[in-house]
């Protein structure tokens, strides 16, 4: 772990890889919740987290190295489910990639649960952690210019949704109705970092 300062109120927090940046996260939430923290905005990314707005940011850069990060909490409540049409046009592509049938894609991706490691990219994207060990897949070698909305989508080791059509290299293997960010709802962005999400397969 490595605390680098951002101006004067800010901590960018390195971790060794996406887990610890989870963890991290997670422990922060827990400690602003109860007061330990007094902070404004905590935002992860894939092996960082932003402190924003801290009132001693060197008081907190000393003690971060003595905290006892705990693995991520035991899941806790049903998590958000999306339905998923599982016939996008790279569905064959992932197959070849996981060496198996295009009717498995959609059984080996909708049996994980994921959570939303961090946001970006565009307002209501999550990177989404949680495919199996091995199922990682390149990017498109040449992107598209217009993905449409509320396409599902893998890339490395993240599952996303497309909040709206936009251009796009990653394999689209799905797609959803669910709305991923309205601005006349509160909060606008239906995936949040730390949200638990499962993918349920709609009957074609």
């Amino acid at each position: 772990m490595r605390a680098l300062p951002v101006g004067d109120r800010a901590l960018l927090v390195e971790l060794a890889d996406g887990a610890e940046a989870q963890a991290l996260h997670a422990e922060l939430l827990r400690r602003r919740a109860t007061g330990e923290l007094r902070v404004r905005e905590i935002v992860p990314a894939a092996r960082t987290v932003l402190l924003d707005g801290l009132d001693d940011p060197g008081r907190v850069r000393a003690q971060l190295p003595g905290w006892e990060i705990p693995p991520l909490p035991a899941h806790a409540g049903a998590a958000l489910e999306i339905p998923v049409r599982y016939e996008g046009p790279d569905l064959a592509e992932v197959a070849a990639h996981w060496g198996v049938a295009e009717s498995e894609v959609a059984r080996i991706h909708s049996a994980a649960e994921y959570r939303v490691a961090f946001c970006g990219f565009a307002p209501g994207f999550g990177y989404l952690t949680g495919l199996p060990e091995g199922r990682a897949v390149p990017r498109r070698t040449t992107p598209r210019t217009s993905v449409p909305a509320g396409s599902v989508a893998l890339a490395g080791p993240y599952t996303g949704v497309y909040p709206r059509a936009s251009p796009g290299g990653w394999q689209l293997i799905g797609s959803t109705d669910a709305v991923l960010w309205d601005h006349a709802r509160v909060p606008a962005a239906l995936l949040a970092p730390g949200v638990r999400v499962r993918f349920v397969a709609e009957e074609r």
